[in-house]
């Protein structure tokens, strides 16, 4: 809403007082003049050149004029001839800055995150396009009138905030400018709108244009409003705008043929369309063309039978006459368009649909670095990622985890990078001249700013400390260097960058740095030359330093001494610059003199140091490139290839590495303890100080990629390049694991086997040799060829490989076997003067048919690829028949679904698809953009067209010919060589200057985009006449293009008759031949088995066919089939998982399940299950709650937990033999149901039936083979259905009075959930990929299942559904993966409602009364007031869903997967995937944790002496301390990026509560102390390179002991924070234990009161006596170990532990170690085993009680054997859905923690009972054997 002054609106020139020039400016030829037509004066803009002829306001960029009006009128009249342009500058609410610009200049429309620019395209009624760029003669005064609003919402999804400025530039008269926040009419005045009562906003009479009397006033000027309306629909804004990883371009095709442009009918409501009279005199009206991806109206069209949108009506008078004015907005252009007097038919009105997804393509990956040069690479401020450009892009680099992200907008290669101390901005400069610099918000990667630098290039770029001052180094078009230092600071606040000083100097400057602790001082550096700078108001002005007999060196870089982050203050008044002679001067920069000079020479790497003063002598030092100073040490990086660290006196080389290649720069990282190097050959990485370690974070070619082929199996790619190197990557990390190098001649093209570890590679020398991956030699080389190879491909089946060259020879190869041989040589086939280009060969996908482009380039031929017989030739040159020139081929591929068809690109900027059999063509595709396409590709599902054009590359819809669509991305900053699918067709790869990966964000099809039959035909046919329809042959059908409109309501009502297509009998009489039910129950009567088949001849197609129109195509089971057979046959089928976080998927496992264990009955078991600590996040749907009677329920592993809310008393249901994956409650919560996973020793998954009140397992049913999916029991609870996940992909529905199977229906698609109707218990919905399923059971004599497909709304597009769930009658709310809501009325079956809920995937959907909640996976909790909608039902599609809003939203700490909530919906409760029940209630806004457990694996359970808490800690780098009575969390402390891997609690010698305390260690090595009753961390060490993995305190509890995974033992006081003492004892093997204990003092004859052991994987274990007091440490007794010969399974290793028996500190207890499964008693006094107790396996965790003399032991079977040391017995107990890597007893051996991943059981040990060895049903006992 603009200010109270500016309304009603605004006189900008008036306001700001153009004439007098004092708050606006001019330039060049501005006058004032006066205009014979509007008869009052103007202002004439004219020059040969705008930008240097033009009117600004305000005067300067840093000011603004703040105007905030919607609407800017600019009355203006194009020059005849002319062109001219109209920038503004408008600033969103953000801040954010953006150039919108209007010209008769521009050819397209283009756009990225900072500016816009829209063509006005003036075409006249000629035939002369080539003067369709300047104003005609007859060009009008013009009204433009701009929505600022809508501009920015629908091309940016921007907020307007305010307007900035405005630039007016030649050639053009302008009369004024206004704002407003009215729409104004300017064809009607304040007198006629008052006359005729016009419901309109007349223009104010300062605004109007004069109308002669008794004329119209379109008949002598032109209104244009943009946008129009048409971009204002609803849901289309938001999907203009291109995401931040790409940039989109407009549509070109749309600029050529302005004869397309529909002409719209007359709206009497509209703004947009003016008429005039039919009888007024019409004159040529040039017609500028307007703008891309907008919808048109569709008010006046309709959809004829054909698919062509047309006018209404048939009579000619409804056409458009001669004097209608229109305007129009659409494609990319503005249109004030008047219509020629003939009738117009709306042709390609389909083109200007969304051409959804947008964007289809997001950038995942580039493989590349530098471009322009190799030296700009940068830290971040916390050292975990790297930035650095790749030609155009800016790539950060994370070091951990290898992701990328990107800053895009560049138009060539980035020339100098600077990144501010805070991390705030990032300013980037390109190459190509002038050049352009563009500040960046490095947080989130948008564009603050983009401007011109002073500069032809620029070099490099520096910012000061506090980010406020940029300052860059370039070069003038004189070859002069320049220095320029911009104002920053008002760049975040959406102001202008200016310019503060500028000084143009003759001495050269190799670097240039801005002092970080002053920000008005600078250093440089050059040839013979170091300068310091000042800054002192806007003046700069410099010093050179006397450098004596040095002012000879090439001096190469700088850097100012870093000071100690314990000194804030600079205390070092040190410079250090280096020369390419190895010198190296440390200059004081106060005094501006030469402190000392030191040169470092190969030789001397390690001794004495040099001279103080050094004389410049003869020899070659090290020619050194970059260097970089931290407060310790200083990095240099040589011409040598060498990294080298230094210590800052240079007494000797610390660290080297040595690289492939001169080193171009080097970046230490803000801590000093990772140096960053580049090599001028690609190579980036860094050296990790402490660990001594490099790593290689990208290598790059440095020349041209020319081509690429790549692996399926294995998904690696190969690439040649102009640098003379083949590279193999891997598509999975982006790292390149092979190379090879040809110096002498160039490889040109390459080709993997598709079945075979074999690579072929074409070279220039005419040479093809094949390479074998696996020994990384030639196997073969042929030289048949005289030219160089221009391509090479192999056929799909492996059977033949074809090469081509320069010389137009063509070779095919016998490639069947690993060593390839010649079959024939075909001499002048091929082109003769082709390039290296991939797609020249083309093959069919059935390996039949081979294309190339020759003999001609003119011509393509088509053989068949076995015998090379020639089938077919076509001219291509005589294609355009209307161009000037022949046109030939460029690019050719084959049609994946259709092997006959080839598409072929043309130089005159076409797509043609041709018949291979006829020759004739078969459609016709304009190229996205003005140039031939280089690279053609087409997805096998013939969805997307991919092609190369220029830099940029394009997608096009493929399927549709009227309606393509298209979008074009860019990145590349040198033309795109080659673009491809990747096999899994999840990736598009684009190579050329880098290699670019980007994913396909468009969702997988399903089904329903497979050919379907005729709509006439569905409801009629059987299923057997229409597997005949579609096995016959027939041509299919044709893909139907979407209508506008809405489609046609599907009636639920209508069932199919009895036995027709969609019902499927079952068989009554019949008796399942297999059971998989437990003993004892009724068998079942044979259900109705329904098995895919495949069709003679039609394959998919026909599966897809028949599943589109009414279901999936089955075969009755008839009595006396194999079942069982079928059944598991029609389940082999593998399934691709979808892209869906609903689907359950089991935590891989390495560990088997034990076979032998039973569960110890009730009351006779010696250990008791009392808690469960956790919630499985992997589950889905896994949690119910009802409030009416407070039963509560979640699952952990395979445990069902049953929790009373109000005490927390916990009940547990075990049987599960895996994990649970889904949980139902029956309606009258009398009974629940639970299903597991298909583990490796089961062949079905299990499904519970647990009787609630008894608390015991009623059923126990099987039928899925992999998972179940969901679960749902109808609403009178005589029903449940099972959905199995989208492996298993069947629908069962069960009885619930016998629990016999009345149904399995075996799905085409995966589908995602499944729920029951609640008002018709005879309907339950299914909702999958891409449509919503209605299966309707009839029970009684016979059993029949009932399909009825319904597609998905065109409002929510490709999307899938994934959630659903009912609301009052008749209404279904779906939810789908694209975060739209759509709301069905099941009594039509028909979608009336879509809105956008969410950002992302909904995976939980409730609905109760007038609200709804919904949850997704960007962990949004959102609850919706959908009162209004039952009312909206009756509105059909016109429903809007402006009455649904939200009322409130939760951000939990991971994805929604579970939710249940009263019937109120105000409270309830919600699972995330992080492992947390949280309680919500939703009248505070508040949600509260109720369940919590580790996400990651948990490492470490201990225990305050006093047993009232205890603390665990796990992978995701938590440390959590649990109250032991009730298992609540107390405090958490995590720690962000690193793994908690060991943990210890302070001992009771600790009494005092206060010092209470738990230290834990970390996989970076550092050791952590934290203050259990400050909760606080008092402590960080780092005494270990390498992750810790044992940590404990001494007996005092002052001393700790720590080891890690490289053997090192390391001795720490933590109350002074130093080591005292490292053991390398077990150096080599990684510490597994550490236990220590108390000791008389002369006990074992030795001294000490400390007695510790330290266990190592190498079967080693150390027994240690010390007295820390006196730093007193003496080993006592070293034990090793024979290591097992061969594990059992695999998986993982056993370690090796032991520990003191706690009863007797002279017996060591030790498991894992040894060559047999047992536990070994070592006495220390007898320096022997005395003791051996065998195990059934290997132990994977041990604990000992001391009271109760109890041994626990967990193994990899997913059991814990509990020992008596006293009467020798064994029990075992199972509960755990894993290996059980963790057990440990409290201190008074009352409970037994073990753990299995992220786990936690609590058991309750009971007292002992003096029972033999058999008491106790179903235990396994046994008898320790003594030795």
């Amino acid at each position: 809403m603009a200010r109270a002054w500016q309304h009603p609106f605004l006189n900008v020139f008036r306001h700001f007082r153009v004439d007098e020039w004092k708050r606006s400016s001019k330039e060049g030829d501005v006058a004032v003049v006066t205009d014979k037509v509007l008869k009052s004066t103007v202002y004439r803009i004219r020059g040969s050149v705008s930008a240097s002829n033009y009117i600004q306001l305000p005067r300067t960029s840093s000011q603004s004029l703040g105007l905030t009006g919607r609407y800017l009128y600019v009355l203006f009249r194009p020059l005849p001839t002319k062109h001219f342009v109209i920038h503004l500058d408008v600033s969103t609410e953000d801040g954010q800055v953006i150039r919108v610009s209007f010209s008769n200049l521009f050819k397209e429309f283009k756009s990225s995150a900072t500016w816009l620019q829209f063509p006005f395209v003036f075409q006249a009624r000629t035939s002369d396009r080539d003067m369709a760029g300047i104003a005609p003669p007859a060009a009008r005064w013009t009204c433009l009138q701009l929505d600022l609003q809508d501009i920015l919402l629908v091309y940016l999804s921007r907020r307007y905030g305010h307007l900035k400025s405005i630039r007016l530039c030649a050639s053009l008269l302008v009369r004024n400018l206004y704002t407003s926040d009215l729409c104004f009419d300017p064809a009607i005045t304040i007198t006629e709108a008052r006359r005729a009562k016009l419901p309109v906003t007349p223009v104010p009479r300062e605004m109007a244009f004069p109308v002669p009397k008794g004329e119209s006033w379109h008949d002598h000027y032109v209104h244009i409003r943009f946008p129009s309306d048409s971009l204002k629909t609803s849901g289309k804004v938001q999907k203009i705008s291109p995401p931040p990883e790409t940039v989109l371009l407009g549509s070109a095709s749309q600029l050529l043929y302005p004869e397309a442009f529909s002409k719209l009918t007359q709206d009497s409501t509209s703004a947009v369309a003016q008429t005039c009279s039919p009888t007024a005199p019409c004159q040529p009206l040039s017609v500028p063309r307007l703008l891309p991806e907008v919808s048109l109206s569709n008010r006046h069209l309709e959809e004829s039978s054909g698919g062509d949108l047309r006018t209404h009506g048939r009579d000619p008078s409804t056409w458009v006459q001669a004097t209608d004015v229109r305007t129009v907005v659409c494609g990319g252009h503005v249109l004030a368009h008047k219509s020629a007097g003939v009738p117009v038919a709306l042709h390609n009105a389909g083109s200007y649909k969304h051409f959804l997804p947008d964007p289809i393509l997001r950038l995942k990956g580039v493989i590349g670095f530098g471009g322009h040069s190799t030296k700009w690479a940068l830290w971040t401020k916390d050292g975990a990622a790297v930035v650095y450009p790749c030609h155009a892009v800016i790539v950060v680099l994370r070091v951990d985890t290898g992701e990328q992200r990107f800053f895009l907008g560049h138009t060539d290669k980035v020339s100098a990078l600077a990144l501010d101390r805070s991390n705030s901005l990032l300013a980037s400069a390109q190459a190509q001249p002038p050049s352009m610099v563009r500040l960046w918000d490095f947080q989130t990667g948008g564009c603050l700013s983009l401007f011109r630098s002073p500069m032809h290039t620029v070099c490099s770029l520096s910012f000061s400390g506090s980010g406020t001052l940029l300052c860059g180094v370039g070069k003038d078009r004189h070859g002069r260097t320049v220095v320029v230092v911009w104002s920053t600071d008002q760049v975040d606040a959406g102001g202008e960058v200016g310019v503060v000083a500028k000084v143009h100097t003759d001495f050269d400057i190799q670097t240039f740095q801005i002092a970080y602790f002053d920000e008005t001082r600078m250093a440089s550096c050059g040839q013979g030359s170091v300068r310091l700078w000042r800054l002192r108001g806007r003046t700069l002005r410099s010093c050179p330093v006397d450098l004596g007999e040095h002012c000879v060196l090439e001096l190469t870089d700088l850097a100012f001494a870093q000071n100690p982050e314990s000194c804030p203050v600079p205390s070092s008044r040190t410079l250090y610059v280096c020369s390419r002679s190895g010198h190296i001067l440390e200059i004081d920069h106060q005094r501006m003199a030469v402190r000392c000079t030191r040169r470092l020479l190969p030789s001397r790497t390690a001794g004495s140091p040099l001279p103080q003063k050094q004389t410049l002598v003869l020899g070659s030092g090290i020619a050194i490139s970059s260097l970089s100073v931290s407060s310790t040490a200083c990095a240099v990086g040589s011409e040598d290839g060498y990294l080298r660290i230094w210590p800052l006196d240079f007494s000797s080389v610390l660290l080297e590495a040595e690289h492939d290649g001169p080193v171009s720069t080097v970046c230490a990282s803000p801590g000093g303890l990772r140096v960053l190097s580049t090599t001028s050959s690609g190579h980036l990485g860094f050296l990790d100080i402490p660990s001594r370690e490099y790593t290689v974070l990208a290598r790059s070619h440095m020349a041209s990629v020319l081509a690429f082929s790549m692996e399926r199996s294995r998904r690696q790619l190969a690439t040649v390049s102009l640098d003379h190197t083949v590279r193999i990557w891997d598509l999975a990390t982006l790292r390149q694991l092979y190379d090879f190098t040809s110096s002498e001649e160039a490889p040109c093209a390459v080709a993997f086997h598709p079945t075979w570890s074999t690579l072929f590679c074409g070279f220039s020398s005419g040479a093809v040799r094949s390479f074998s991956l696996e020994n990384a030699g030639v196997l073969v080389e042929h030289t048949r060829h005289r030219g160089a190879i221009t391509s090479l491909i192999v056929t799909p089946d492996g059977s033949f490989l074809f090469s081509s060259c320069s010389q137009g020879s063509l070779v095919q190869y016998d490639c069947a076997v690993p060593q390839c041989r010649v079959l024939r040589v075909a001499a002048n086939v091929v082109c003769q003067d082709a390039r290296p280009n991939p797609n020249t060969l083309a093959v069919s996908g059935d390996s039949r048919l081979l294309a190339f482009v020759g003999p001609s380039k003119g011509m393509v031929t088509v053989m068949e690829s076995a015998s090379l017989g020639e089938l077919l030739r076509v001219d291509i040159s005589t294609l355009d028949l209307a161009g000037s020139h022949l046109g030939s081929a460029v690019a050719i591929c084959f049609d994946p679904a259709a092997p006959d068809h080839l598409l072929l690109s043309t130089s005159s900027n076409k797509i043609v698809v041709l018949d291979t059999t006829s020759g004739r063509t078969v459609r016709e595709l304009s190229s996205v953009r003005p140039m031939a396409c280089s690279s053609l590709a087409l997805s096998e599902s013939t969805r997307f067209l991919l092609a190369a054009t220029g830099r940029a590359i394009s997608v096009q819809g493929y399927r549709t010919p009227t309606d393509p669509g298209h979008q074009v991305y860019i990145g590349h900053s040198e033309p795109v060589q080659a673009v491809a699918f990747t096999p899994d067709q999840q990736q598009v790869l684009s190579v050329g200057d880098a290699i670019f990966l980007w994913d396909v964000v468009a969702a997988p099809e399903s089904d329903r985009s497979k050919p379907r039959p005729p709509a006439a035909c569905e409801a009629g046919l059987s299923v057997g006449h229409l597997e005949d329809t579609v096995a016959s042959g027939l041509p299919r059908q044709q893909v139907p293009v979407p209508s506008q409109i809405s489609p046609p309501p599907l009636d639920v009502r209508a069932r199919p008759p009895k036995d027709s297509a969609g019902t499927f009998t079952s068989d009554e009489k019949g008796r399942c031949g297999e059971s998989h039910g437990p003993k004892g129950f009724a068998q079942a009567p044979r259900p109705a088995v329904l098995v895919e088949r495949e069709l003679g001849g039609a394959g998919d197609g026909a599966l897809g066919a028949a599943w589109g129109s009414r279901g999936p195509p089955v075969s009755p089971h008839h009595h006396g089939q194999p079942s069982a057979q079928n059944l598991r046959k029609g389940r082999a089928w593998h399934t691709v998982r979808p892209d869906s976080y609903k689907h359950f998927t089991a935590r891989y496992k390495t560990s088997l399940p034990s076979k032998n264990v039973f569960f110890p009955p009730t009351g006779g078991e010696q250990l008791h299950l009392k808690a469960v600590v956790g919630y499985n996040g992997n589950g889905r749907a896994n949690m119910v709650w009802r409030p009416d009677t407070g039963f509560f329920a979640y699952t952990c592993g395979r445990v069902v937990v049953v929790e009373d809310l109000h005490s927390g008393a916990q009940q547990h249901w075990l049987g599960h033999p895996e994990e649970i994956s889904t949980l139902a409650l029956s309606h009258g919560a009398q009974a629940l149901a639970s299903a597991s996973c298909c583990g490796s020793g089961a062949s079905r998954c299990q499904i519970r039936i647990w009787d609630i009140p008894r608390g015991l397992c009623q059923r126990c049913l099987s039928h899925h083979d992999s998972a179940v999916q969901a679960l749902a029991f109808s609403p009178d609870d005589k029903f449940l259905v099972t959905l199995g996940d989208y492996s298993d992909r069947t629908l069962t529905l069960w009885s619930t009075d016998t629990y016999e199977l009345l149904s399995s229906t075996r799905l085409p698609e995966p589908v995602h959930d499944v729920a029951f109707s609640p008002w018709d218990t005879g309907e339950l919905t299914c909702v999958g990929a891409g449509a919503v399923t209605w299966l309707l059971h009839q029970h009684g004599a016979d059993s029949s299942l009932q399909v009825h497909r319904h597609p998905v709304p065109e409002e929510v597009g490709v999307a899938e559904l994934t959630s659903l769930c009912y609301g009052a009658a008749p209404l279904l709310y779906c939810g789908a993966c694209s975060g739209q809501v759509c709301v069905w009325d099941t009594s039509t079956g028909r979608c009336f409602l879509a809105w956008e809920a969410d950002d992302g995937e909904i995976g939980v959907l409730l609905c109760s009364g007038s609200r709804l909640v919904s949850g997704s996976n960007t962990r949004r909790l959102r609850l919706w007031a959908v009162g209004a909608v039952p009312g909206l039902r009756r509105q059909g599609s016109g429903a809007r869903s402006s009455s649904v809003f939200m009322e409130r939203e939760l951000t939990l700490d991971g994805a929604v997967v579970s939710a249940s909530f009263d019937s109120s919906m105000d409270i309830g409760v919600a699972g995330s995937t992080a492992g947390t029940l949280w309680y919500i209630g939703w009248a505070e806004g508040t949600s509260t944790r109720l369940v919590s457990g580790h996400r990651g694996k948990v490492n470490e359970v201990v225990f305050s002496p006093s047993e009232s808490h205890c603390a665990t800690c796990g992978e995701d780098g938590s440390v959590r301390v649990w109250s032991l009575a009730s298992m609540e969390l107390v405090i958490q402390f995590q720690v962000l990026n690193q793994s908690c891997l060991c943990l210890a609690w302070s001992p009771l010698s600790c009494r005092r509560p206060e010092q209470q305390k738990v230290v834990a260690g970390y996989s970076d090595g550092t050791l952590r102390v934290f203050s259990i009753p400050q909760t606080a961390m008092e402590l960080k060490m780092h005494p270990h390179r390498a992750a810790m993995t044992a940590v404990a305190f001494s007996a005092d509890g002052q001393t700790v002991l720590s080891g890690d995974k490289d053997g090192l033992v390391v001795v720490s006081r933590p109350c002074t924070g130093m080591s005292l003492r490292v053991l390398s004892d077990h150096q080599g093997s990684p510490i597994s234990t550490i236990q220590s204990t108390s000791k008389e003092y002369g006990e074992l004859g030795v001294e000490g009161t400390d007695l510790w052991l330290a266990a190592s994987g190498d079967q080693r274990v150390s027994v240690w006596v010390s007295d820390w007091t006196r730093d007193h440490c003496e080993l006592l007794d070293w034990l090793s170990f024979p290591a097992p010969a061969a594990l059992e399974a695999p998986g993982t290793p056993p370690p090796s532990l032991a520990a003191f028996c706690p009863w007797d500190r002279a017996l060591l207890i030790c498991v894992g170690l040894g060559a047999h499964t047992e536990v070994l008693f070592y006495s220390l006094r007898q320096k022997q085993v005395v003791v051996k107790t065998p195990l059934p396996s290997f132990a994977m965790s041990l604990s000992l009680s001391a009271g109760s003399r109890l041994m626990a032991v967990g193994f990899a079977e997913r059991t814990l054997r509990l020992l008596d040391c006293v009467s020798g017995t064994a029990r075992d107990f199972a509960g755990h859905d894993d290996l059980v890597h963790l057990c440990r007893f409290t201190p008074s051996a009352t409970l037994l923690f073990t753990a299995a991943h992220n786990e936690i059981l609590v058991w309750e040990v009971t007292a002992r009972e003096d029972c033999g060895p058999g008491a106790g049903l179903g235990s396994r006992p046994g008898r320790a054997q003594f030795e």
